[in-house]
């Protein structure tokens, strides 16, 4: 049996609550089912689960069930539905979820795969016994998951759906091994290409390229895919937000604003309580760094209490929670409009971070130490990102204090740490990129030549943001190039939207104004 889940709207539509399963994509998934109403449920469930949108496939895959209560592929489908498949558990793993399903489908694996009338059906029935398995950790499984889904692609290349969902195991699967080597993505993102190609519509390829090719040097390869993704299923919030993965890494600002705006608005109108706030809190944390980087200051505050709104609605869930400390301290990064705020034992690394360059820039060195100490202690057992954010703190107050050498020490132990780091993507972390700080260290200490280098190569890891904009431009008028800085000044000033009386915009248009030629 075959039919298509169809979509063609506007760019960016939102469409009314009612109509949450209209425009999802197009696809071609023939299965064994015997109705053609449970087999219209399941498309539409595929397609919104291509898109990662949860609860709304689950729904689909269940209503296939209560009219098929022995259709195999349906609950397979549903088994998809409760974990990220990138993320790792990271917000919490449900095995339990999962494990039901296929005991309702069956109460063994052999009874199970009973159901399953073909080899195709059985491949993908049993490549989520893998994953759903008791035995072995997540991670492993999400491996064996990624083998059993390459073997069925062995047996059927030009499946699309086959394709795109062994694709997206390869993702899951490097994350899963800690490959950081890009060899997974890159694999993946040809095959899920493939199929775009091949099909335009379908949901799921122009997603997975994308998340493919989410660093500087592959994004262009997706920004056909991340364009056309915009406009194929706008009924699912994370389809309206997955562009901007590429929109970012490109710096085209207005495009990251709205486009999360667009998939806020979506989330919140789905969203009920007891619901997961992850989509509407994802779209909010980008579409802050979005507007931030457009200095529209305002806007900024705006996605704070938008959060500080959902996380009372929603029993203060720790997603939201979580994320509250990040867009506090951004925006005062990104804003400079400093904040010495108590050094207290719970602050997490964004408000740390953001109260030491507050307390170096306003002159408070005692409570800048407070924190340098405090990061400290932190980076002897963290990660990398507690040491980048320590040696940050520490070289800021050397430069303060004229210890040029000692500031340059430890900036570069940061720029050393975060060279072992995946490439940038999605907002900057930490909050305050190391190649844009050092290079305003260096520009304090009268070195604008070496700033250049260090802002130049800001812009290369993470294009046109304001901030490495602002510091590239300085550092070439003061290194004698008036045309680079110019340039630098133009594009900054080309993408602001917030107040014309800011202080970086007058510098930006009063530049360009005295030197036209």
């Amino acid at each position: 049996m075959r039919l298509a889940a169809i979509l063609f709207v506007a760019l960016l539509a939102a469409p009314p609550a009612g109509a949450q399963f209209a425009e999802v994509g197009s696809l071609d998934f023939p299965t064994s089912a015997r109705s053609e109403e449970a087999q219209g449920h399941f498309l539409r469930g595929v397609a919104i689960l291509h898109s990662f949108g949860w609860k709304q496939a689950i729904e689909q895959f269940q209503a296939a069930q209560a009219i098929e209560p022995d259709f195999a592929l349906a609950y397979w489908g549903e088994t998809l539905c409760y974990n990220h498949p990138l993320f790792g558990g990271r917000f919490g793993l449900d095995e339990e979820n999962p494990r039901a399903v296929l005991a309702r489908l069956g109460s063994t694996r052999e009874e199970r795969a009973a159901k399953a009338p073909t080899d195709r059906e059985r491949g993908f029935l049993e490549a989520v016994e893998v994953l759903w398995a008791e035995e072995g950790s997540y991670d492993e499984r999400r491996v064996g998951y990624m083998e059993a889904m390459g073997r069925l692609y062995e047996r059927y290349p030009d499946d699309h759906e086959v394709a795109t969902l062994y694709a997206l195991s390869m993702l899951a699967g490097a994350r899963a091994l800690g490959d950081d080597s890009l060899r997974l993505e890159v694999r993946a993102g040809t095959i899920a290409m493939r199929v775009f190609q091949a099909n335009p519509d379908h949901p799921g390829a122009p997603h997975y390229t994308i998340h493919a090719f989410d660093d500087p040097i592959h994004a262009p390869l997706a920004l056909d895919a991340a364009r056309r993704y915009a406009e194929i299923a706008p009924a699912v919030s994370h389809a309206r937000h997955m562009p901007t993965h590429i929109f970012i890494q490109h710096g085209m600002w207005d495009l990251v604003s709205a486009h999360n705006q667009s998939a806020h608005d979506a989330a919140r109108a789905l969203w009920q309580p007891g619901d997961s706030v992850g989509d509407a809190v994802h779209s909010l944390d980008w579409g802050q760094y979005g507007d931030l980087q457009r200095g529209d200051y305002e806007r900024g505050r705006l996605w704070i209490e938008r959060l500080e709104a959902l996380i009372e609605q929603s029993g203060d869930q720790q997603r939201a929670a979580g994320t509250l400390p990040l867009v506090r301290a951004r925006y005062i990064v990104e804003s400079e409009r400093w904040q010495v705020k108590p050094v207290t034992e719970d602050a997490s690394v964004h408000e740390l971070l953001a109260t030491g360059l507050s307390a170096v820039r306003t002159g408070d060195l005692e409570t800048a130490r407070t924190v340098e100490d405090a990061l400290a202690e932190r980076a002897a057992d963290g990660g990398a990102q507690d040491r980048i954010a320590h040696w940050e703190i520490a070289a800021s107050i050397r430069a303060r204090e004229g210890d040029a050498d000692g500031a340059i020490a430890l900036m570069d132990e940061a720029i050393d740490a975060v060279e072992t780091l995946r490439l940038p993507n999605g907002a900057a972390n930490p909050v305050k990129p190391p190649y844009e700080l050092y290079g305003e260290i260096l520009l304090e200490l009268d070195r604008p030549a070496e700033a250049r280098s260090k802002f130049d190569t800001s812009l290369l890891r993470m294009p046109n943001r304001m901030r490495s904009l602002l510091g590239a431009a300085r550092a070439a008028a003061a290194s004698g190039d008036r045309g680079a800085a110019r340039e630098h000044y133009a594009t900054l000033a080309r993408y602001w939207a917030g107040a014309t009386d800011d202080a970086v915009y007058r510098e930006a248009s009063q530049f360009a104004e005295t030197n036209e030629n």
